[in-house]
């Protein structure tokens, strides 16, 4: 059993095109709120808010819809193809709106943009465990992620190159005045459309011998109920989805304040320590991959959350910027590959071959339900506890660690969807790679 490299690369170009766009959408949209149209932190923060909210429940919808679609161009292809295309159009009347100041045509624009995100997410997404062998799809998880990672890259460097800034008195930075954001728009839908039309070129999803074959799973399983002990298993790894993302994600974007607040460093001082985090995990991404293989997803995935608990705790224990800051964010990039490599896999590998959208869907929506719940949890107990009279930011840490322990806890219960490929007969068959 070997794993189609090629292939997995072209299929992950979908998910490239996805996460420049959500790199873009990060770091313009809130500034183009508050500058441009002077929304308050509080509305900024609310409309930033809507594609976690809309992704709750489209994201498992328009999943089982394409689980049900067949067409010629195959039941994901459609959806990532199409979509593309809508959003593209409109990500450019994004664009002009913001452009000439009109305000409801912004808002109309990027609510449609989110809409149609959420429409086919899922669907790009479900295409790889839909065409590769479960066990082998944590290998193919870490070359989807590392691919998609590159389309954040390369709308990290589209910004730097095209947006110019300048520092503020208090150590912020801001866009020089009279910045366009047309060109990173109109490149951005050039690099998306570029990227999904070379997919579907290249790979012909309904000459795939796996989606040829799903009607047989289907049928094999028709009538056959889920088994008991499955669904427990389902319903801890979904905890554990959640947990984590509440712990990671409340570090995340509260870690800039901490940095002030805490260590009265400026709040570029952030950005740094997080970008060691990102680069450890895509470095990490492929090499954890085989790892899994090896010792199994679950082992993996919980050795990932005790690291990554042991940085928090080690974060709280720093009472000054560090360079030994830097290790721990590096570390807590490898735990969080770890984590990310080896839990969709794992979701999927509980569901029938003809229910992989849907259940890639309900992923989504708990680290989507997380997304949304950890800032304001954590922002309230930031707020309300001032912990020996001083900043309420030195409960960020040990409030990501509880969660995360939490998450370890959860995953104890897990006792399925940890499928390893089979021993090879020799060292030689562990480098074979089919091309085709």
């Amino acid at each position: 059993m070997k794993l189609n490299y090629k292939r997995t690369i072209l299929i992950g170009l979908a998910f490239m095109s996805i996460l420049a766009f959500w790199q873009v959408y990060d770091q313009v949209i809130p500034y183009i709120l508050e500058k441009d149209f002077k929304l308050s932190t509080f509305w900024t923060n609310a409309v930033m808010a809507i594609d976690n909210i809309l992704a709750i429940f489209m994201l498992p919808l328009f999943g089982a819809i394409s689980d049900r679609t067949n067409t010629r161009l195959g039941k994901r292809t459609p959806y990532i193809l199409f979509g593309t295309l809508a959003v593209s159009g409109f990500i450019v009347l994004l664009a002009v709106s913001q452009s000439l100041h009109k305000f409801a045509a912004f808002m109309v624009s990027l609510l449609v943009v989110l809409v149609i995100m959420s429409i086919y997410r899922s669907p790009a997404v479900a295409y790889m465990p839909d065409v590769t062998e479960k066990p082998l799809r944590s290998k193919a998880n870490a070359i989807i992620n590392l691919v998609g990672y590159i389309g954040g890259i390369f709308a990290t460097v589209l910004m730097m190159v095209l947006l110019k800034t300048e520092k503020q008195a208090d150590g912020s930075t801001k866009y020089v005045e009279g910045t366009s954001f047309m060109p990173v728009f109109l490149i951005l839908v050039a690099f998306m459309l570029v990227s999904v039309i070379v997919m579907v070129l290249t790979v012909k999803e309904n000459k795939l011998p796996h989606i040829v074959d799903a009607p047989v799973e289907e049928d094999a399983n028709k009538g056959k109920k889920v088994d008991k002990s499955v669904k427990v298993s389902l319903a801890m790894i979904l905890l554990s989805v959640f947990f984590w993302f509440m712990a990671y994600n409340a570090v995340s974007t509260a870690f800039s304040r901490y940095c002030v607040e805490v260590w009265q460093k400026d709040l570029s001082a952030s950005s740094s320590y997080l970008l060691v985090g990102t680069l450890a995990a895509i470095a990490s991404f492929v090499p954890l991959g085989f790892l899994s293989s090896k010792l199994g997803r679950k082992k993996t995935i919980m050795g990932g959350i005790v690291l990554m608990t042991a940085c928090y705790i080690g974060g709280f224990a720093m009472t000054k910027a560090s360079p030994i800051m830097y290790v721990l964010f590096g570390l807590v990039g490898i735990g969080w590959a770890a984590i990310n490599v080896n839990s969709f896999p794992m979701v999927v590998e509980m569901c029938k071959g003809s229910d992989v959208g849907k259940y890639t869907g309900i992923y989504y929506t708990f680290s989507m339900a997380a997304q949304i719940a950890t800032p304001l949890l954590s922002g309230i107990i930031i707020e309300k506890i001032q912990p020996f009279g001083k900043t309420g930011y030195l409960l960020l840490f040990p409030y990501a660690a509880v969660f995360s322990a939490l998450a370890f806890v959860t995953m104890i219960f897990v006792k399925h969807g940890d499928n390893k490929p089979p021993k090879k007969g020799s060292v030689l068959e562990n480098f074979d790679v089919d091309n085709d």
